[in-house]
């Protein structure tokens, strides 16, 4: 028997940028990102921008169109902007994807070029998928705009598409070229949106970092008024925990474990049953609630470590229930439970869930109690439900 080996190693790297008012003519990050790569002519620029984004900020289109007139020696546009629509239901229909593979071929652009995705992580996921299938790779720049893409999915390496009713069945690990969070775009976000972001940092800190969960809660109260600075140190203590996680023994996540994924696995199934109706921070503040109830009837927590995980869920507008968390199949299991499953497959490997061991200390489990799934989903119904008044 014959056998080749072969074994080699490939560097990413790649910033994550925290500015105001990316494209105005005397900001220069832009371009400064830009030139890191070195070429000595114009680089050809096709940007996709979030439907959401465009009509909140209706000059976009024609701010970008002036900024690259002003550094025509450093890009050009290969064709005007294109429109996605914002939201889950861009990574539901292929069309979509299409039509952004269909732009790159029809403007050349090569994969010396660059994809600028202006928007929430769902167009973001979307772009950057069409990015990494297209050419085998083209350059991906990513402009997150709301509080979740800045802080956890725009930051990171993966990309995807919903398929099979299953989100992100389709999908690539490719880093970008560049992260580039603008804080402006945060002041025109609906409430919902605005605080739905802040869960993941709830999910990171728990997990990972006791001190930043202390300091949400120090921050709660302006967080829920839309403090801008309150918000802008929790995105990038956020963002930075992601990268630092990323960059560990596992970015492509080769194993069988998500230790980011904490409270997601119940979050991506109540996403699904509900349509999509729940924003995905709302289902991951869902999600966090049961696992953490769930830590506290395992053993893992305390009732007061959990007691102080709801209050401060609940501080920041978050609600810990919704209906579709009781839902159950035609054979009467528990529709919320298949996401275990679901997500077992998405991982390739055994189950392997994050709960609690502490405030700010996760740990992994290779098996879940559903009956004492069902009793924390009945713990936080009751939570939920107004208490009738006592008789006097």
């Amino acid at each position: 028997m014959k056998t080749i080996e072969q074994n080699f190693a490939v560097p990413f790297r790649y910033g994550v940028y925290f500015t105001e008012d990316l494209f105005s003519v005397q900001n220069t990050l832009f371009t400064e990102v830009l030139q890191k790569d070195g070429a000595t002519k114009p680089r050809k620029l096709l940007f996709v921008i979030d439907s959401g984004v465009a009509n909140a900020h209706p000059e976009l289109p024609e701010q970008i169109h002036a900024f690259a007139a002003t550094h025509a020696d450093t890009f050009e546009l290969a064709a005007d902007v294109l429109i996605l629509p914002g939201g889950e239901e861009v990574k539901n229909d292929p069309e979509h994807l299409q039509m952004v593979l269909s732009a790159i071929n029809k403007y050349g652009v090569c994969r010396h070029s660059y994809l600028v995705a202006i928007g929430g992580g769902a167009v973001l996921d979307l772009a950057g998928f069409a990015a990494a299938i297209a050419h085998r790779g083209i350059r991906h720049i990513r402009i997150p705009t709301t509080v979740l893409s800045q802080n956890d999915s725009g930051v990171g390496v993966k990309n995807s598409m919903n398929a099979f009713g299953k989100k992100n069945f389709l999908g690539t690990f490719a880093p970008p070229f560049a992260v580039i969070n603008d804080s402006n775009f945060l002041l025109t976000l609906e409430d919902r949106d605005w605080r739905a972001g802040i869960s993941e940092a709830v999910k990171v800190a728990l997990i990972k970092d006791i001190s930043f969960y202390q300091s949400i809660k120090e921050d709660a109260a302006r967080l829920a008024a839309r403090d801008m600075e309150a918000m802008q140190r929790l995105i990038y203590r956020c963002a930075e925990l992601h990268v630092e996680h990323i960059g560990g023994l596992d970015p492509f996540e080769l194993g069988s474990s998500r230790p980011l994924d904490f409270g997601h696995w119940s979050a991506h199934k109540l996403e699904q049953l509900s349509q999509y109706s729940l924003r995905h921070g709302e289902a991951v503040a869902i999600g966090i609630a049961l696992d953490v109830v769930y830590s506290r009837l395992s053993g893992m927590i305390t009732e007061a470590e959990q007691d102080d995980v709801l209050a401060l869920l609940q501080e920041l507008g978050f609600s810990l229930y919704a209906p579709e968390l009781a839902q159950r199949e035609a054979n009467g299991q528990l529709a919320v439970v298949q996401g275990l499953r679901e997500f077992r497959e998405h991982l390739g490997g055994e189950l392997t869930i994050m709960l609690l061991r502490h405030l700010g200390q996760g740990e992994e489990v290779h098996h879940i109690d559903e009956a004492l799934v069902q009793e924390a989903i009945s713990l936080l119904q009751k939570m939920h439900q107004p208490q009738p008044l006592a008789q006097v």
